[in-house]
């Protein structure tokens, strides 16, 4: 696990209660943790680092076709030109709501890991996803077969299938990789404070989404270039 590591950092927001968006993402992850998981070890998951990286990164052209002021962040006016554009339909109340989970930063923009994240989203949580599924294989080829390598990832943590990742199942995780090594504990909380970004000692897939992109390098990608064009 040498070359993955994760920022310090944490976003300025730290939510202590939980929203109606997170409350249905969780129930969703309690479902698909009764499927199963397909993930042996972390290290299967640290193995698959490569091709989701490279999935997520073909998502920028998308993503800077929706930031039409081209400032490095989608605004909320933009993301609902984006939801219509994809052939997104959900409430005013539910487009607020998804703006607020995935704008981290309360930078009032969505930036291109914060993107990710949003589409991660709307893709477990729109009811009716036969049209959205239709446009993200057009859009953004092979990105459903990330994220469903994502929530794959996260059922395989998620030990006791409640929808969020404890520290403990982190270190059980972790210990079924690296058992014997005295440093699995300490790389086991390592993750997971990169995870749980509202210290309230569970992670939930939002969470893990967010953490995944810094763990990849998606959130180093757009400071270098936001680093570029002011050069």
């Amino acid at each position: 696990m040498g070359g993955v590591v994760g920022k310090s950092e944490s976003p300025k927001k730290a939510c202590t209660s939980e929203t109606k968006l997170d409350a249905k993402l969780v129930g969703v992850m309690q479902q698909r943790a009764t499927q199963g998981t397909s993930m042996k070890s972390f290290d299967s998951i640290i193995l698959k680092f490569p091709k989701i990286d490279e999935s997520l990164r073909n998502c920028k052209t998308t993503f800077q076709l929706f930031d039409e002021d081209s400032n490095g962040a989608i605004d909320q006016e933009e993301m609902k030109k984006c939801f219509h554009k994809l052939g997104i339909s959900f409430t005013e109340e539910d487009m607020n709501d998804f703006f607020k989970a995935c704008d981290f930063n309360e930078d009032k923009g969505i930036k291109f890991n914060e993107f990710i994240v949003l589409l991660c989203l709307v893709y477990l949580l729109k009811e009716d996803q036969a049209t959205l599924h239709t446009k993200l294989k057009s859009a953004m080829p092979n990105l459903e077969a990330t994220f469903e390598t994502l929530v794959d990832a996260f059922v395989f943590l998620d030990k006791n299938k409640d929808g969020y990742v404890s520290r403990s199942e982190m270190v059980e995780a972790i210990n079924e990789t690296t058992s014997g090594e005295r440093s699995s504990g300490r790389i086991a909380m390592r993750r997971f404070e990169e995870m749980d970004w509202d210290k309230n000692g569970m992670v939930n897939f939002k969470e893990f989404l967010f953490a995944f992109t810094r763990w990849v390098g998606i959130d180093e990608m757009d400071e270098e270039e936001e680093g570029g064009c002011g050069s």
